[in-house]
């Protein structure tokens, strides 16, 4: 049978990447259509190679790699599905990778058969988000759960958000104003109130205020500077 679901995989480390690689192409119904070792190239691929998934490490050229590759690809793919492989277990880290959007996370030293099973399931729409970071994301959010915006509310706000409107809150989260932001990004004012009603509409609130004040009250300032 022709393999059905088309993998890149990006990890820095060249022999995981390599075993990786040897036991997905191992699949009867799976194949490995590109590698990376960075963000940058991971990037480049996803443009250029048709594929139907992603299975990302977070740590590479830098701690987050990862998780900003992952950021600007969605940006231009929304229906991209992207799979965290990561031996990073930090309930901020595994809070951060699920606001980018990606479908399932999974911890590396998973048994082969069950990272080859999670793969399927997302391939097939069902991904298999594990237990213990579904039990994490619970947690957080019966924290807050007396907050008029809770977390998984604002995860997936966060997951669609552009670059620029990313950008946007870092400018609000350090206390600047429109004319100033303006001036930082060197265009318009106009543009930049443009942006900002776009980004209220997209939090369902009227001032950017609110915004900031419901970021910091769920200590999510982290995730934009």
């Amino acid at each position: 049978m022709n393999p059905s679901i088309k993998i890149m995989i990006a990890d820095d480390i060249q022999l995981l990447l390599e075993d990786l690689t040897e036991l997905i192409n191992s699949q009867p119904d799976m194949v490995v259509v590109g590698t990376a070792e960075c963000g940058k190239d991971i990037e480049e691929l996803a443009r250029k190679v048709d594929h139907d998934l992603i299975l990302m490490d977070i740590e590479m050229e830098t701690t987050t790699a990862g998780i900003k590759a992952a950021e600007r690809i969605r940006d231009w793919c929304r229906e991209e599905k992207i799979i965290y492989l990561t031996a990073h277990e930090t309930k901020e880290m595994i809070l951060t990778a699920v606001g980018t959007g990606a479908i399932d996370y999974i911890v590396k030293g998973t048994k082969e058969e069950d990272i080859l099973h999670h793969i399927r399931q997302a391939h097939i729409g069902k991904p298999l988000m594990d237990g213990k970071i579904q039990e994490m994301v619970l947690q957080e959010y019966m924290r807050l759960r007396q907050s008029e915006k809770s977390l998984l509310f604002f995860i997936s706000n966060i997951s669609n958000l552009t670059n620029t409107e990313r950008a946007l809150i870092a400018y609000l989260l350090k206390g600047l104003k429109i004319k100033e932001i303006a001036r930082e990004r060197s265009v318009e004012v106009v543009t930049v109130k443009s942006q900002m009603g776009t980004l209220l509409k997209k939090f369902g609130v009227s001032r950017t205020k609110e915004i900031v004040k419901t970021i910091k009250d769920l200590n999510l300032s982290h995730l934009f500077l």
